[in-house]
């Protein structure tokens, strides 16, 4: 099976190296295109930005994941692209698989069990039951 684009779903966890890691493993053609995405929370409660302007507090979270892209970009060994967005995960991840016409969706796992998967939720899963492709889903 040729890979001609592959979606990366990352968040801001060390289980992200991981899935970049399992990218890499892929032998991927020079053809291929590797999209990196990242998708942010639509509230910025995570991030203590109380007192900054309301513009500049939405660019640091999205520059600081940008940044980060861009590290895991120069690790990869085909053409890549970044996407940054805003919503809900599992929508977002699914909508650029669409957009993309993407062969493979890669993402991480976050090994919730239980009652803690029951109540959390997971995308991984979530992706995986409703992608428009093959996922690949890197466990811990």
């Amino acid at each position: 099976m040729i890979l001609r684009t592959v979606l990366v779903a990352l968040d801001e966890s060390a289980r992200s190296q991981q899935v970049i890691d399992a990218i890499e493993n892929l032998q991927l053609s020079a053809e291929s295109k590797v999209i990196l995405c990242h998708v942010l929370a639509n509230d910025s409660s995570q991030f203590d930005l109380a007192d900054l302007p309301h513009q500049y507090a939405r660019e640091i979270p999205y520059r600081q994941v940008e940044k980060q892209l861009q590290l895991y970009q120069q690790q990869l060994p085909c053409h890549s692209e970044i996407e940054i967005v805003t919503g809900e995960p599992v929508t977002e991840i699914l909508r650029l698989a669409h957009i993309y016409h993407c062969d493979l969706i890669a993402i991480g796992c976050r090994g919730l069990t239980g009652v803690s998967r029951i109540v959390q939720g997971s995308i991984s899963s979530q992706v995986f039951s409703e992608a428009p492709c093959s996922v690949l889903v890197v466990r811990n």
